[in-house]
């Protein structure tokens, strides 16, 4: 497990892409998980290990996440990613020209339980839950583009549905790209992470890479965009 800090309160680590947030009902070993028993290793602590989930990213997302090591860090925590006091900025390669390259798009969204798949539906269906996030174009390259992406809103594949709902699928999205789309991981990383230290009231801010070797994110010159010197 790749931790990029940690401390009495928090423990900040790279989620690598296919790995759950927390267990679901494949079984497959989830960074909630992982965490506990990193922690139960380190500091020989007997019994169950508190570790408090105060946000996700979807399985098939990397990048940054934040769990807090005691109940009160974990209520803080979770107030902020409430009221949008935590902010979490992506990465994503997305197919197929863009029409602007720089917008706002707000949706509302509903979610298939069974099918475990979202979709964009009128904004008086029932149930929907409005997405809004902002994104803009970094570079072009071989027809796909590289976004920064800044959720207003944490909804459920939310970044996912709504870009292929504009007709530019990240890269790799087999469920929301269509029968076209290559096999690929998806090109969707979440590449920072601020938020304030739930004790101290520290501002923190982790920046990560996406996997530089990995197609599409090889086409682009990351450091341009991300540097972490």
């Amino acid at each position: 497990m790749d931790i990029l800090y940690e401390d009495n309160h928090v423990i900040v680590v790279l989620k690598p892409a296919n790995v759950p947030s927390m267990p679901d009902e494949s079984g497959d070993k989830d960074m909630l998980t992982m965490v506990k028993e990193y922690i139960k290793e380190k500091y020989n602590k007997p019994g169950n290990v508190y570790v408090g989930l105060v946000h996700r990213l979807d399985r098939p997302t990397g990048g940054v996440m934040v769990f807090a090591k005691t109940s009160k860090a974990a209520d803080r925590l979770s107030e902020q990613f409430r009221d949008h006091t935590a902010e979490k900025t992506y990465f994503a390669v997305v197919c197929n020209p863009l029409k602007l390259k720089q917008a706002k798009l707000i949706n509302y969204l509903l979610k298939d339980e069974k099918n475990n798949k979202v979709s964009v539906v009128p904004m008086s269906t029932t149930d929907a839950k409005k997405a809004e996030l902002d994104y803009t174009c970094l570079a072009e390259v071989d027809g796909v583009s590289l976004l920064k992406v800044k959720l207003q809103t944490g909804r459920g594949h939310q970044i996912r549905v709504q870009m292929a709902t504009m007709g530019n699928p990240i890269y790799g999205d087999q469920k929301y790209g269509g029968e076209d789309m290559p096999k690929a991981n998806l090109n969707l990383f979440a590449v920072e992470l601020k938020f304030y230290h739930p004790t101290t009231k520290e501002l923190m801010v982790f920046r990560t890479y996406p996997p530089e070797d990995q197609k599409c994110w090889n086409k682009f010159n990351l450091e341009k965009y991300l540097s972490l010197k």
